[in-house]
């Protein structure tokens, strides 16, 4: 009761100051005074104590109006203060409806799962990152920024973690107002981390270099010494930061984002000769993690080729903007200096010493990230480079333009270093389509001809080779390359075959033969079909999607970005997809506590379920039926979200065998004669153990053990109530002695009561009147506290049945099957006994507005249907006296035909 007077004393204490402070009718030095003693009781009292205050006292009607609004300001600009976005997070959390967390839980990081929903956080979310009207962004966000990215240090637990990510994800730099590059957003939360590892994406000018050190008289100047941007540990903190907000928040679009500035410094980083553990596990391995990510969501090979490009380079060399580079300090720690202009480091030019380590590791990024696509195009690149290097000959004479730039010898050297690597050690993965390969030949034997003597050369020996490699693989069909491209590769063959040298022409006169018969060498009936180019595109696609969904190692980003690849194959209803493997691959990811992916895999079972809805029903009712007791209650809620999502996404088509199984297991589930015995075995050696636990505790404590929760003197009594009674509700929705949890039960209940919404004439006379027995059931036997959500899910379906038999009638829709007056009664006089007794005011709410909707249905059976309106036209409201009170009766000319006079008659 002490903590509670004290909010009440807090609560009227601000009252009484705003009133003294902000009151229109006193003088100027009374306002002035009553100002400064209202600042110096905001100044002292605590953020999150301010808050709910504030929260009660700009209520409507609560203070005048001239007094609420200097208290919102006061309210809306809290997050400002040093501790203000914790404050919000945790007051949010602890009074929204769909959280569990109380007030003095709220700051503790949760260990039994998450209790942060999804609603409370977009409530958070869109508090912090939406300013106030009187506070530009430019001045809102830099306030909030730096307490939200401390949060995703991880030091206040992993539930701020992945809330601080949300808002900074979604709420912030997922608008394109706020979150686009050069925004007030962008700057106050992606340019902090993005400017620590690449200081050239600092929007702040960089200060110029001194011109005149000063000096003691006994200090040595060192003119060399360079300008230190970012501290090691300032680099370290932002990779870990940047981490830390990916995987909490896994959006692939906004990884995109924030890493393709980064990937020539994250690859310096991650492939610096390791030197310690920990060095590696500060720098080089958040920045390895890092650029994986970035390059299997968005990997190229124009990307692999930048990479190469800077495979030795360290920083920024580039003089028209910011030189620095990266410089080891000590043993474990990497910092960002900055280069003279005018200075001439080793560190800027290329260390010839670390091409052998580098091209190593680039090749094992390329092995592990890169497609075989990506890997193939990169190869045939890189070789055509490679030969064309060498066309010309000693007796050539060629011009060079000024503006004409040759290619830098350094980068042909780095080339040739990983295109011999990638020979080495990926030469099953060089070549994945043979048309590119065709098209490099061609290009070299094609510029063999511009030189009598380029025929000795090289390029056109490797040409021939792969040309033979191609022609010879099995299922090559001469019928499926373009004729001109064949026609352009018989024509070289044909002048080389005629050359002086007789390796070379002999060779070339072997393939000619070879590549014009090399249809009829195989039988047609054996020959396989040839895939279309659809198909192989898809094959390459869920194969990669695959692999980002089960590799072990995947980050979020990385998976979610699985998801929608395979998602983008559902939608196209590709061919290539096993649906079944599909479904059961959906079905292990709902086993997991992501959230992000669970909403994903969602979304996926519904598209399924368009063109597969048979399969995916009963894959889905498989896992939420759960008959072999193997799945945690929290994973079959999961697996109900999905098949509520599935039966809104059916539609009308939700009826027949679909409609009878989904029907029939819901109303099994939601019984009360569910029994499940590997349950009931698990429950009574987890209360045989518990015993055994208080046993030895009774001993220790020789006695009773005392209630230590007593000792907590911030709970007042009415607190330490509502816990006790959460706590046993809570507690009773468990399954008890092998029945079936109560929270099932309430989801099937739900689920059903969705699905008569959805379509009821699906469903069926037998399985809705069931169902509307079970509930009255429910409503009528279990009473207790423990099961007031299966009571609210019983009364809801009853008032969705009733709405759903309305609306089929005003639609002229024929279900086959009503409600008698009996029944109605029946369930009107059930309801109106709940609304008396029930302990739940929800239900007994409910229950009224049942009773009510029974009602009016009622009364709009005694009038004809819009529907039977609209068929019979206006003369089925004609019957009143001989009078017209249709359409015809509305004023119009007087007609000259002759008409009959209304009678008027005496009724009795």
């Amino acid at each position: 009761m002490g903590d509670q007077r004290q909010k009440e004393t807090l609560v009227s204490a601000i009252e009484k100051a705003g009133l003294k402070a902000f009151q229109p009718s006193s003088d100027e030095a009374s306002r002035s005074e009553g100002q400064r003693e209202f600042s110096a009781l905001l100044s002292r009292t605590k953020t999150i104590a301010l808050m709910s205050a504030l929260s009660k006292l700009t209520q409507p009607d609560r203070v005048p109006g001239w007094l609420r609004v200097p208290l919102m300001d006061v309210l809306t600009l809290l997050p400002q203060r040093p501790d203000g976005v914790r404050a919000t997070l945790e007051f949010v959390f602890s009074v929204h409806p769909s959280s569990t967390v109380r007030t003095s839980e709220a700051a503790t990081p949760q260990k039994q799962g998450a209790n942060i929903t999804i609603e409370a956080l977009k409530l958070a979310s869109n508090l912090l990152s939406t300013p106030p009207a009187t506070v530009s962004p430019d001045q809102w966000f830099p306030g909030i920024a730096p307490q939200l990215l401390a949060l995703l240090d991880g030091k206040d637990g992993p539930d701020l973690v992945k809330a601080a990510a949300y808002v900074i994800g979604f709420g912030v730099l997922g608008r394109k107002q706020f979150g686009a590059p050069g925004s007030p957003g962008w700057k106050a939360f992606a340019e902090p981390m993005l400017a620590k590892i690449n200081p050239t994406l600092s929007s702040q000018e960089p200060n110029s270099e001194p011109l005149v050190f000063s000096a003691g008289p006994d200090e040595v100047v060192d003119l060399r010494r360079e300008t230190i941007l970012v501290e090691a540990d300032e680099l370290y903190t932002a990779l870990r930061r940047l981490s830390s907000l990916l995987d909490s928040h896994p959006n692939p679009g906004l990884t995109k984002r924030l890493l393709a500035p980064l990937m020539s410094p994250l690859w310096t980083i991650s492939s610096w000769p390791p030197v310690n553990s920990e060095f590696d596990e500060r720098y080089r391995h958040p920045a390895n993690t890092l650029l994986r990510i970035y390059l299997k969501l968005s990997g190229s090979p124009e990307k692999f080729q930048t990479l190469i490009a800077s495979l030795l380079a360290n920083g920024n060399a580039d003089g028209s903007n910011l030189r620095w580079i990266y410089d080891r300090v000590g043993d474990s720690n990497l910092q960002v200096k900055r280069i003279r202009g005018t200075t001439n480091t080793p560190d800027l030019e290329l260390n010839l010493g670390l091409l052998e380590s580098k091209s190593d590791a680039f090749v094992e990024l390329l092995q592990s990230v890169g497609t075989d696509s990506d890997i193939s195009t990169l190869f045939l690149n890189l070789l055509r480079g490679s030969l064309g290097s060498t066309e010309t000959t000693v007796h050539d004479i060629k011009i060079v333009s000024e503006n004409e730039q040759s290619k830098d010898p350094a980068v042909q050297l780095v080339e040739a270093k990983v295109l011999q690597k990638m020979m080495e050690k990926l030469s099953d993965r060089l070549v994945s389509g043979w048309k590119q390969l065709l098209e490099l030949v061609d290009q070299i034997l094609g510029k063999s001809q511009t030189s009598e003597t380029a025929t000795n050369d090289d390029a056109t020996s490797v040409a021939l080779s792969l040309l033979n490699l191609v022609v010879t693989a099995p299922g090559f069909q001469k019928s499926n390359v373009r004729a001109d491209l064949i026609a352009s590769i018989e024509n070289s063959l044909e002048r080389i075959s005629k050359s002086q040298e007789p390796d070379v022409s002999q060779t070339a006169r072997n393939l000619s033969l070879l590549l014009k018969y090399r249809d009829s060498l195989e039988d047609p009936s054996e020959r396989p079909t040839a895939p279309t180019d659809r198909q192989v595109e898809d094959r390459k696609t869920y194969n990669l999607a695959i692999s980002y969904i089960t590799q072990a190692d995947s980050p979020p980003p990385v998976r979610t970005e699985g998801l929608n690849l395979l998602s983008g194959l559902i939608r196209a209803r590709s061919p290539i997809l096993d649906i079944q493997s599909t479904l059961v691959l959906l079905s292990s990811l709902l086993n997991e506590e992501d959230d992000y992916i669970n909403l994903t895999v969602v979304r996926l079972f519904t598209q399924l379920a368009d063109k597969h809805p048979r399969s995916t029903t009963k894959e889905i009712l498989e896992h939420y039926v759960d008959a072999n007791e193997l799945e945690p209650t929290d994973t079959r809620l999961r697996f109900g979200e999905a098949l509520l999502q599935v039966i809104q996404r059916l539609g009308e088509t939700f009826s027949g065998d679909i409609a009878k199984q989904v029907g029939e297991a819901l109303l099994s589930i939601a019984g009360r004669r569910g029994y499940r015995p590997k349950t009931k075995a698990k429950q009574e050696r987890e209360e045989r153990l518990k015993q055994m636990k208080n046993k030895a505790a009774r001993d220790a404590w020789q006695g009773e053990v005392p209630d230590l929760s007593e000792l907590d003197e911030e709970q007042t009594e009415e607190e330490k109530a509502r816990n006790e009674i959460i706590a046993q509700i809570v507690s009773g929705w468990e399954s008890k002695r092998g029945a079936e949890d109560v929270r099932i039960r309430a989801s099937a209940l739900s689920i059903f009561s969705v699905g008569i919404e959805t379509n009821l004439a699906g469903l069926g006379a037998t399985l809705v009147e069931a169902a509307v027995d079970l509930c009255l059931n429910v409503l009528a036997l279990e009473s207790g506290a423990e099961a007031g959500i299966l009571r609210r899910a019983a009364i809801i379906l009853i008032l969705h049945f009733v709405r759903a038999l309305a609306d089929a009638r005003e639609s002229g829709r024929r279900l086959g099957f009503g409600l008698t007056d009996a029944s109605r009664e029946h369930i009107a006089r059930s309801l109106e006994y709940v609304a008396q007794t029930d302990n739940d005011g929800l239900v007994q709410q409910h229950a009224r507005d049942v009773v009510e909707s029974l009602h009016n249905w009622q009364l709009s059976t005694l009038v004809p249907s819009v529907a039977e309106t609209r068929d019979s036209g206006p003369a089925s409201l004609t019957g009143l006296a001989g009078l017209d009170i249709g359409a015809a009766s509305k004023p119009s000319l007087p007609s000259l035909e002759p008409t009959v006079r209304p009678r008027i008659e005496e009724i009795e």
